[in-house]
């Protein structure tokens, strides 16, 4: 029988069998045996398997030498490249590059203080950067910790030690005397760069998933086209590579962008005009397109032939939003065609009525009570 407790049994040959748990696989328990002539002995042979086996597995989980900031953080960046787009590949290399490395790289990980991540993060803020960017490198920060620990590494400094307050910036809205002079230049110069700004005009598509947009994403018939790709100009990790940049077509930035938008009735006869099978939308050519950047310079060009206030192409689609909501589109129908993840977002980030919708509201409360 067993000693109560102790997992030690006297077997039928009248040896002692201890029993102890060495491992576990998909929940259950793999046990290791030791055996003795006396229940003392088989009681001192499981205490020094057991003493053994925490030995092997302490010398497992703690690496004898602790790596360096640098030697961390390029692991848990070639650790992503598998999981990750190509494009955030490249913006996480350019941050551990530009500020992390530099300033952190040599340090052991291990031995970095709060009070250097905070001299740190000043510092980034003293350098000019955004708080948008410093927020970011702060987060990259939050990463590779939590990469390091999980691998056994001690880590020394906690992220949480310095806040990276962001500001709530600015968004460059058309009025609706911009958009109307906007829109005559468009009507006047009826090609393919002035239906592309129709297109994020009245459907809120970025600049990338303009770009990248063929006929084939677009259904005449049932009036609405399909967000499924995006394009950017990348850096080349690659430094053997002939050229530092290289264009990349890609599924958008979330599953949330990946969406059907409905397309206005006011651009439909410009749309059946322009329609190329197989072709990408802004070229009418199957293999030839144009870059973000170039109809970026576009835009902007056609801004000042406007007399416009300087815009950026995103501004269209911030126009887009609030004309929706100015019209009564429901929040959450605008949410998705948007492609965000949440109502919020929309709300918080694109939607900025314009100060003659404020006024049109606050007379409908003046309707309600009468001041005597």
């Amino acid at each position: 029988m067993a000693r109560k407790g102790e997992n030690i049994f006297k077997r039928k040959d009248g040896r002692w069998e201890g029993r102890y748990i060495k491992d576990r696989r998909n929940g259950k328990a793999v046990y290791g045996y030791v055996f003795g002539k006396s229940y003392m002995e088989a009681k001192t042979k499981k205490a020094e398997a057991m003493s053994r086996l925490s030995e092997k597995q302490a010398s497992a989980s703690v690496p004898a030498v602790q790596p360096t900031m640098e030697e961390v953080s390029i692991a848990w960046l070639n650790d992503l490249i598998p999981v990750r787009k190509a494009a955030t590949i490249v913006k996480y290399q350019n941050q551990l590059n530009s500020h992390i490395i530099p300033i952190l790289g040599f340090r052991k990980i291990g031995n970095i203080s709060n009070d250097e991540v905070i001299l740190f993060i000043n510092g980034l803020r003293k350098k000019g950067l955004s708080p948008k960017t410093v927020g970011d490198i702060h987060s990259r920060l939050k990463s590779i910790r939590k990469y390091a620990i999980i691998h056994g590494y001690d880590v020394g400094y906690l992220p949480e030690c310095v806040s990276v307050p962001q500001e709530k910036n600015e968004i460059r809205v058309l009025s609706i005397t911009e958009e109307k002079a906007l829109l005559a230049y468009l009507n006047e110069h009826p090609d393919l760069t002035s239906l592309g700004i129709l297109i994020c005009l009245f459907t809120g598509l970025r600049i990338g998933e303009l770009c990248a947009l063929s006929w084939n994403e677009v259904s005449l018939s049932e009036q609405e086209l399909s967000v499924k790709r995006t394009m950017q100009r990348l850096k080349n990790l690659d430094k053997n590579a002939e050229k530092k940049t290289y264009i990349c077509i890609d599924e958008p930035k979330s599953k949330c962008s990946i969406r059907t938008v409905p397309i206005p009735d006011n651009i439909m006869d410009q749309l059946r005009q322009a329609y190329v099978a197989d072709a990408y939308v802004l070229t009418g050519h199957e293999k030839k397109f144009v870059e973000p950047r170039t109809m970026e310079n576009r835009f902007k060009t056609i801004l000042k032939k406007c007399q416009i206030e300087d815009a950026n192409f995103h501004a269209l689609r911030h126009s887009y939003a609030t004309r929706c909501i100015e019209a009564g589109v429901d929040i959450k129908a605008l949410s998705e065609m948007l492609g965000h993840a949440n109502v919020n977002i929309t709300l918080n980030r694109y939607v900025h009525p314009s100060m003659s919708f404020k006024h049109e509201n606050v007379k409908k409360l003046s309707g309600l009570f009468a001041v005597k």
